[in-house]
């Protein structure tokens, strides 16, 4: 009986040892978390009445302020991060939390200022979270990085102009759901438009796209491959395969230089504002600067309706989708400040609070019951229909499709500006080379000819890839 009770009394000694978590906080002495973003427009006013409405609340009620400081964009943001972290003359305190995308938050961490904030939470309350989202923010089994806010990429489509084509043609927005289907249908909608004038090589651009690093990652991660993978010591190694590489390049560069692709805007957007394509794959949290008409010139214009669709993959490849957009990182502290800056975090990632920032922002929400559109419904009003089904849409992709980044590494930065530019401007320039061959009466198929074979790829990429190993090293 003596041994019973012996081990009674140890089980709920460890019970209790289990359930209490000192807490560093007092109400009476508040403790003050300084938070920097670079959030603009309504997403800096839905992410401010928040803020507020946590300090009079949850903050006021364990004693926490939280205090905000905005800067223009993520690039001012992260080189004053670094700047402070560096200790650079003139800058100021290292935040408690800032917003980051991986590649800054992997160089302050370098600097051992990044808190792992994997022991703030249960098993239980990090698998309420999107799967890809925790695992994004895991450097070395460490969280570093954690989701508030996130968004992937959908296709939006000007059905006005559609609809006119596809009567003619047969065209079908199912076929879209394919990036083979893609290109066949910008190759017919070129020569649908090629013939409604006299002048030969004169037709229209069907599709563009934001982004390009993403379809090289993301194909490659379609096609079997991770263009880098990261080692537990932090090195990364390429992967940048012949035969996957020139599957992307023949579903981008050679439409591209046949007109069947364009991308002359600073965004898609702006193109297809101006006529120059009707569809386009972009940002889900950028799909409210989607135009409502299409400017033929400065006196004639016309109303458009949009579609949106999950954006296309590989026929045989696998459903991956981009997952991208800033987390909150948390830098080392006293263990009131840390504290109070995860008590913030987990209060702004509740559904409610969650949800309502990142529709009013135009992002998703990071958790899985925040992440379906009844729940989105019955938590905030969606004015538009285009909202709608932008939300809706990118809700399925994220529930449908395996979510995909690349890891944090060295010239993480770099090596994506990189992969954004090596196709793009390769297939821009030669794009201009042949239309002027195509404007001075050239033969279209010699034109074509010099550009659309195996040597060319065979020299772009060998030339991509020394550059993306100088990066990556």
């Amino acid at each position: 009986m003596k041994k019973i009770m012996k081990v009674l009394c140890c089980v709920a000694l460890l019970m209790c040892i289990g359930c209490s978590s000192k807490s560093y906080l007092d109400p009476d002495n508040p403790v003050t978390v300084k938070l920097w973003n670079y959030y603009t427009g309504k997403q800096l006013e839905s992410f401010n009445a928040l803020v507020s409405q946590f300090n009079t609340t949850v903050g006021k009620e364990k004693g926490i302020i939280v205090e905000v400081t905005g800067f223009g964009n993520v690039n001012e943001l992260g080189e004053s991060v670094l700047d402070a972290a560096n200790k650079k003359v003139g800058s100021k305190e290292v935040p408690n939390i800032f917003a980051a995308y991986a590649d800054t938050a992997y160089q302050v961490d370098a600097l051992g200022l990044v808190q792992d904030l994997k022991p703030y939470f249960t098993d239980k309350e990090l698998s309420a979270y999107v799967d890809g989202y925790i695992e994004e923010g895991m450097f070395h089994d460490a969280l570093k990085i954690f989701p508030t806010a996130k968004s992937t990429e959908i296709m939006m489509i000007n059905m006005t102009d559609f609809n006119k084509f596809a009567k003619v043609t047969g065209a079908k927005l199912e076929d879209l759901s394919t990036i083979e289907g893609l290109c066949a249908t910008a190759k017919k909608y070129y020569e649908y438009t090629d013939q409604m004038t006299p002048t030969p090589n004169d037709g229209k651009a069907f599709f563009g796209r934001d982004a390009m690093a993403n379809y090289i990652v993301i194909g490659l991660k379609q096609l079997g491959h991770d263009i880098i993978t990261v080692s537990d010591s932090g090195k990364a190694t390429l992967d940048f395969d012949k035969d996957a590489v020139k599957k992307l390049w023949d579903y981008y560069y050679t439409p591209y230089i046949h007109g069947y692709f364009k991308a002359e805007g600073r965004f898609r957007s702006d193109d297809v504002k101006l006529g120059n394509i009707i569809s386009f794959v972009g940002s889900s949290s950028g799909a409210t600067f989607f135009p409502e008409q299409v400017i033929v010139d400065d006196e004639n214009s016309y109303p458009i309706d949009v579609k949106v669709l999950e954006a296309p993959t590989f026929k045989d490849g696998e459903a991956y989708a981009v997952q991208q957009g800033a987390g909150m990182v948390v830098t080392t502290g006293d263990e009131a400040h840390v504290e109070g800056s995860v008590e913030f975090l987990k209060w702004f990632t509740q559904q409610e609070q969650n949800i309502k920032f990142s529709i009013d922002s135009g992002y998703l929400p990071v958790t899985k019951d925040a992440n379906q559109f009844s729940a989105i419904e019955k938590t905030v009003k969606i004015e538009s229909n285009l909202m709608k089904e932008v939300i809706q849409t990118s809700v399925d992709t994220v529930n449908n499709k395996k979510l995909y980044t690349t890891k944090a590494c060295d010239n993480g930065a770099t090596l994506r500006t990189q992969l954004e530019n090596c196709l793009k401007d390769k297939a821009e320039t030669d794009r201009k080379t042949i239309q002027k061959s195509l404007d001075n009466g050239q033969d279209s198929n010699s034109v074509f000819a010099q550009y659309d074979n195996q040597d060319n790829f065979e020299n772009w990429y060998q030339e991509t890839y020394k550059a993306l190993k100088d990066i990556v090293g």
